[in-house]
């Protein structure tokens, strides 16, 4: 058996069931009958998206982990950006480019078309954080990686149970 990166990590008590009331503070303000209107996206609808996403290393969820939270997302719904910022249990994770990599797409399977997503290591949580950070916003890398099948079958993998 392949020996663990983190043997032993922190696991958080998780929020409520994940039920989201989207975009209802938009809609309030809108005409809900104009059929044109658009759903206003918030943090915790993009939370939603990711948070059982399950770590590559262990049986746990994102959410578990602390890996991710809805206190690290902004979401620019105007201007069509979204920003996912993760933590990795240890500084040195070497994870910590797949955990990014399930994150873009899964989001890229939710979210439509319109946002621009940048996802990025919270600043100071991983030793090559810079490093990480430019590989999963560059749209080539991404793309380079998703053709690797091994790879894909992983991300799929832990993006598997985060559908239900």
């Amino acid at each position: 058996m392949k020996a663990l990166i983190n043997a032993n990590p922190i696991i958080y008590s998780v929020t409520d069931s994940g039920k989201v009331e989207f975009g209802l503070e938009y809609l309030r303000e809108q005409d809900v009958t104009d059929e044109d209107a658009r759903d206003m996206f918030t943090a915790e609808e993009v939370f939603s998206y990711i948070r059982n996403l399950n770590d590559p290393e262990h049986p746990l969820t994102l959410e578990q982990l602390h890996v991710v939270s809805v206190d690290n997302i902004q979401v620019d719904d105007r201007e069509n950006k979204i920003l996912v910022q993760f933590t990795p249990t240890i500084p040195h994770c070497s994870m910590a480019t797949l955990i990014g990599l399930c994150i873009r797409v899964k989001l890229l399977r939710s979210l439509p078309l319109r946002f621009k997503v940048q996802i990025e290591i919270y600043p100071g949580a991983h030793q090559s954080e810079t490093s990480i950070n430019k590989q999963l916003n560059d749209k080539e890398r991404v793309a380079a990686a998703l053709e690797n099948n091994h790879l894909l079958e992983v991300v799929n993998k832990c993006i598997a149970t985060s559908n239900d």
